[in-house]
Order: C-alpha cells, then structure tokens, then sequence
C-alpha cells in the first residue's frame, strides 16, 4: 500500500496496465472535511457509501466516521484514533498523524457535496469496467445470448439507479409546485383531465383519466371483455399521441401516448386481429374465418396501414418474469418513450422463485408493477381473473373480495376497475320459448344487449361508483353510451 496517500499520483508507463478510474485525493479531501465539520454529512450525495472508496482504509475510515455522526457521537481524529489503532493499515499510512493531515488540508465545507459526487461518479465507472469483463467472459461461455443480453440490461441499469431510489424529503413548497404543474396541464388539456384520456368519457370522467405512476387493476370473470377493454384504451390513448420538441432537444408527450402491451396470453396475431376488428368496423369472427368481401378487405389494409402509424409495442412473451417485464419497459421507455403499461394478465407474471407460494407470488408481483409505475412515472394497468365463487352468487357483480390473492392485489392498487355484462349471463339462462317468462327475458335482452359496466371497486384518489359503457360484440369494442349532449359514440 502507498504510504504516502496525500502525494499519490504515479505516471502510469504505456505497457504498464491502466489502473482503475479513482481520485485519491477527492477522498481525502472528503474525510478531512467530514472529520474537521461532521455537520458536512447531512449535505453529502444520497447515493454514497463506504463501498465508492477506491482506497480500502479510506472506506473503513468512512464507514466508521458515518457510524459515528449517526449515533450522535463526535468524529474527529482523536476519537477516531481508538478505532484504528490496531489496524496496520492505519499505522502503514501514519497513524493519527495522517488523519490530522487530512484535516489540516480540508477543503471549505460547501465543497463537501461536490466531492461526494466525484467519488460516486468514479466508482461507477469502475463498476462499469468490472461489468464489461463480467459480460466478456459470460459471452464466451456456452448459454442462451438473449438471456445474457436480459440479464447484462438488468444489471446495468441496477446499477445506474444505485443511490437514486431515495429522493430523500421535499419541502411542501416542491411537493406544491408539482401539483400545480399537473392542474396546469389538465387545465390546458382538452377535457380538463389530469391523467392520459381513456376517451371513454365518463370513465375519464369517475377516473379523472390514467394517472402517471398509478396501478390500476382491471378485473373480470372470462368473457366479460378485459382484454377488449384493456387494447380499446391502450389504442385510444396510441392513437392520439402527439409530441413537442423541448428546448433540450428532448420529446414531452402533449396527448396520447407511447403505450407497451403484455399480451402474455394471446399471441400478437390474435391482439391484432382484435385491433383490425376494432378499427375497421369488421367482425373479429367472420374475419379469423376469411368470410369477408372485397369492400370489407380494403377496410381492413386501410385500417392496418392506420395502426402500423401508432406507437403501440406488443410484446406476447408467454411465462415473462417480473424482472424481463420492467428491463423491457425500462429499455423503451429510454429508447422510444413510455406512457403507459397494459399487462395482460396479472396472473401469469411470474417471479422466478420457486420457494414462493401463491400469494406471495402476487404480492411480489403487484409490488413490482406499482414500483414500476412510480419509477418511469406512467399508469400501469395489470388485468386480473375473478375467483369462481362470483359464480355462485345470484347477485354475479364483482367485489372486491372477489380478487383472486385479493389482499395484495387490493392494498398495492391505486384503483381496481372490474368488467361487468350483464347480458351474458342473461343470455344463458332464457326460458322456454312462448312461455310469459320468455317474453320478460327477451325485453330485458333489448334493453341490456350493447351494454356493459366498469364498476369502480376502489380509487385511492376519488369515488367509487359504476359507469355504464356501450359494447359491441362483433368487433369487441367497447364506446361511450349515446346522450343528448354526445352525438359520437367513438373517436
């Protein structure tokens, strides 16, 4: 070890192996100003820690001084002294003589923050480098190269993010400052809403519209239409994307948006057909048949060359982990932007951990996908199945108990939306034709068929209630229900 750290900077010969990124004498000038100002600790870079040291005693000496400050003692160097006077590192570089020198040369406390961040910034370089030869050697091994690639992605960004996850406290003056920022922008947004328009108007209008980092969980027994309403806003809301260059150069999303759909149960061809269905008005059925016309047809190449414009990713990954989820989601929302988040569907999210029963399972996922919308700052919307016992009710609206792992689901959800038709369980209990009762179940027919039911379960920020939606089965589309003052029934 260099005994003479405060003077350390060696040349460095051109067949001599580069040393590692580091500066020796930041560190110093960090420790000298902690000891000589322990009050210096509270302005320091959230992220640091012992382990950014680059010289071993310096991480120890460190680590000691924050154990110090943080029990309300005293760190200065002759306290410190009982510390380190065994250790033949500390008496290598000079003993207590060293620590006073450290002192003795520190740097005016405001630069305390300062060197922290250098520090910091070097030592993720050296991470970076050790990474790079991690991967190196992994590549030449025998292994799957996607999941290398995965798994390099996860740890580089891991690392990135090191030290960020705590923002720490805001004073309430920029805690209100953001809220105003948001009220602004619903103010000039068309509509009034805060969040991204479903443009299913009293949805947005009970919901306030999708809210960035919220979880949202849409619910439903099978065929009630999740999925359909799951890609019917994720289409509105890719639809309308509109964008302003900032003066940075940088791209804010003004409406619409950039949306990533996890279809982990049908496969992109199937999630497309829904969407060619959707936008050209042709029936979902007649089209997987082939039984169209030649006018239906160029509907359908007018519709597609329409949606190939949208920024809407599908990925129909079966059995995607929870960690391959949020890489994916990271890595667009760096390379092409983000807005928003559908998962289709909750239950088949998995987490890699075979120890885990099924409850924690849910839970480790429900957690992963709300701290995912809180980290790239857009709604997530995750489907999930109802429990069989909704069947068993005469009463089939959902609650909220009727959530499969229900007490996770609940308590990580900002809002839980569930899917009601009525007129599907009515169809399939029709009486004997010609009978009274017959003629009762055909008028209740008329006036429930083409309509369906979000029923609002749970909204951390607003009411609860049921909005009434307009569906048509054909194109599994869902819509906004007639009114006198609405005159389209979708845009």
């Amino acid at each position: 070890m260099n005994t003479n750290l405060l003077d350390a900077s060696l040349p460095v010969s051109a067949d001599t192996p580069q040393a590692l990124p580091h500066n020796l004498e930041a560190e110093q000038a960090l420790l000298g100003t902690l000891m000589f100002d322990n009050g210096a600790y509270e302005r320091l870079y959230d992220g640091l820690s012992a382990r950014h040291f680059y010289e071993p005693f310096h991480q120890k000496l460190f680590a000691t001084i924050e154990e110090q400050i943080r029990i309300g003692h005293l760190a200065e160097p002759i306290v410190l002294l009982d510390k380190f006077k065994t250790d033949q590192a500390f008496n290598d570089l000079g003993g207590i003589r060293y620590l006073a020198d450290l002192v003795d040369r520190a740097p005016p406390s405001a630069n305390a923050s300062d060197y922290a961040r250098v520090i910091y910034d070097l030592a993720l370089r050296r991470d970076l480098i050790r990474l790079g030869g991690e991967i190196a050697r992994s590549a030449t091994q025998e292994g799957n190269g996607r999941e290398q690639i995965e798994r390099a992605e996860a740890q580089l960004y891991e690392m990135a993010e090191k030290g960020t996850s705590s923002t720490g406290f805001k004073t309430f003056s920029e805690a209100v400052t953001g809220a105003i920022s948001n009220a602004e922008e619903a103010f000039h947004r068309d509509g009034g809403l805060s969040g991204l328009a479903t443009r299913l108007d009293d949805l947005d209008r009970q919901i306030g519209g999708l809210h960035k980092s919220d979880l949202l969980i849409l619910a439903g027994r099978p065929s009630m239409g999740k999925t359909a309403l799951a890609t019917n806003i994720a289409m509105n809301v890719a639809k309308k994307f509109r964008f302003e260059i900032q003066p940075d150069g940088t791209r804010k999303t003004v409406d619409g948006g950039v949306v990533a759909f996890y279809s982990l149960e049908m496969s992109a061809d199937q999630l497309a057909t829904r969407l060619l269905a959707d936008a050209s008005g042709v029936s979902s059925d007649r089209l997987r048949k082939g039984e169209i016309d030649a006018v239906e047809f160029g509907r359908l190449k007018d519709a597609a060359m329409e949606i190939a414009s949208y920024p809407l990713y599908i990925d129909d990954t079966g059995g995607l982990s929870l960690a391959k989820l949020t890489a994916r989601a990271r890595r667009l929302k760096r390379t092409a932007g983000l807005d928003l988040i559908v998962v289709d569907y909750l239950q088949l999210v998995t987490t890699g951990d075979s120890n885990m029963n099924r409850v924690q399972e849910i839970s480790t996922i429900t957690m992963g996908l709300k701290s995912l919308a809180k980290e790239l700052q857009v709604p997530v919307i995750a489907l999930s199945q109802l429990s069989r016992q909704v069947e068993s009710r005469d009463d089939k609206r959902p609650q909220l108990s009727d959530l499969r792992e229900s007490g996770s689901i609940e308590q990580d959800a900002d809002i839980v939306m569930f899917v009601y038709r009525e007129s599907y369980y009515l169809g399939r209990a029709e009486p004997k034709e010609g009978t009274p009762e017959h003629l009762q179940w055909q008028e209740d027919m008329d006036k429930l068929r083409g309509t369906a039911e979000v029923i609002i379960g749970k909204q951390r920020h607003g009411p609860i209630g049921t909005v009434r939606l307009s569906f048509d089965e054909n194109v599994t589309r869902f819509g906004n229900l007639a009114r006198q003052d609405r005159y389209s029934t979708y845009e």
